[in-house]
């Protein structure tokens, strides 16, 4: 078995985080079940480009048991949890090719030792195995049946290829599954960039500025959890409606070059590029605190803050002071820019991602079941599947919902029936 991992003797605390997590992920244990008695996926090459974590190992385990062949790499440099990859490895006998806080070169790496397996079916997190695999590895599309593609970057990128008439193969949507995004990103996303923050700083946000860029689902969930922590939140957006929405929903709304210098934290959401730039950094007070919690660490500006820098170092764990020459102001960035809440922190919650990674599952299975079939675009998680998931979601919760009599499926069926 080809892996690259950083010490498999971490694997025994890898299993038991993994089992840990395991706990939270009932919607997913229970596909798992049906997936070892039906074997969906038998045969099938997977190519997995997702954060190592031990949620993503209960997907893998889940994947495995339909009767996948399973490789996997980061799709963070930041994000890999090194046990968990040992684990996957040593217990599992998982392909893994990820190292947390890997380099450039070794991630691009990683991702060719993935495609070197030629997946039938690709998975992906921001869409780098998918773009990599058509730009530098086109010979291999023919075997290819489908993916999906988890977050909003990756959503973004893959409907621009389909535009352009670049996408060869259909990709389903997780992201836009709405067990996925209107948990996912607006709960995990929320709970876990604070909890990344404060592990980083130690800092108190109660009475401090918070400022959120953008005001998407991921924003909305930040913006509510540095309110619940005693912060007062401001809020920058582009988009009319969504800055509307947040003043709507009690947060100061404002451009962020007037947020700039009254914030004392910064956290970006945009998935957009150097949303927070040097003439943001210029008005910023000394010691504020920026992240990003976006998928990629292009919407901090860091290469023009380093170029406008006397000094730079690394003051704490997952801390690196910036000294401007301007002023001799210090700017203070978190976890390289990239995704706080998976660099200094764990990630989502696992129930969280028992839903994200149930949408993953059974999107697999679709594939496997429509190929050859299906539109080559981007396209949604299916409503039955969505539907379904948070009905086993619901059930595993202890709650049970009403059902629609035939006089109410007729009524709503119906156009005659009026006052």
């Amino acid at each position: 078995m080809n892996y690259d991992v950083k010490d498999l003797a971490l694997a025994k605390k890898g299993d038991d985080r993994i089992e840990w997590a395991a706990q939270s992920m009932p919607v997913l244990t229970q596909i798992k079940k049906r997936f070892l008695e039906e074997k969906p996926l038998n045969g099938i090459r997977l190519g997995l480009c997702l954060h190592v974590t031990t949620e993503t190992a209960s997907l893998c385990r889940t994947l495995k048991a339909g009767g996948a062949e399973v490789h996997l790499c980061a799709s963070n440099p930041l994000s890999t949890q090194d046990d968990v990859a040992a684990a996957l490895v040593k217990s599992d006998e998982i392909s893994v090719h990820a190292i947390k806080a890997e380099d450039h070169d070794t991630y691009y790496k990683h991702i060719y030792s993935v495609l070197a397996i030629k997946p039938q079916i690709t998975m992906d997190d921001g869409a780098d195995l998918l773009s990599t695999l058509h730009s530098e590895k086109p010979e291999l599309l023919k075997e290819v049946l489908g993916g999906t593609e988890e977050t909003t970057t990756g959503v973004i990128r893959l409907k621009a290829m389909a535009h352009d008439g670049a996408l060869k193969y259909p990709v389903i949507a997780v992201n836009d599954a709405m067990t996925k995004h209107l948990f996912d990103n607006r709960y995990g996303t929320g709970q876990s960039t604070i909890d990344g923050i404060i592990r980083a700083t130690n800092r108190l946000l109660a009475g401090s500025t918070f400022v959120v860029a953008g005001y998407g689902w991921c924003g909305r969930g930040v913006a509510k959890r540095a309110d619940g922590q005693g912060a007062r939140v401001i809020v920058t957006e582009v988009d009319p409606l969504k800055a509307l929405e947040a003043i709507m929903d009690g947060f100061q709304v404002m451009p962020l070059s007037q947020a700039a210098s009254i914030g004392d934290f910064f956290v970006t959401v945009t998935g957009d590029i150097n949303v927070i730039r040097q003439e943001h950094f210029e008005q910023m007070k000394s010691g504020a605190i920026v992240c990003n919690s976006g998928h990629f660490n292009v919407e901090l500006d860091l290469g023009t803050l380093a170029q406008n820098s006397s000094h730079r170092r690394n003051i704490r764990e997952y801390v690196e002071e910036f000294t401007l020459k301007s002023s001799g102001k210090l700017i203070y960035i978190l976890a390289e820019g990239r995704l706080i809440n998976l660099a200094a922190a764990e990630g989502h919650p696992s129930s969280v991602m028992d839903m994200s990674f149930a949408n993953q599952a059974l999107a697999a299975e679709y594939v496997v079941k429509n190929q050859g079939k299906l539109p080559l675009k981007v396209f949604p998680v299916p409503e039955d599947i969505d539907k379904e998931i948070a009905r086993l979601k619901l059930a595993s919760m202890g709650f049970s919902i009403d059902k629609l009599t035939p006089e109410q499926e007729k009524y709503l069926a119906s156009w005659t029936s009026g006052t």
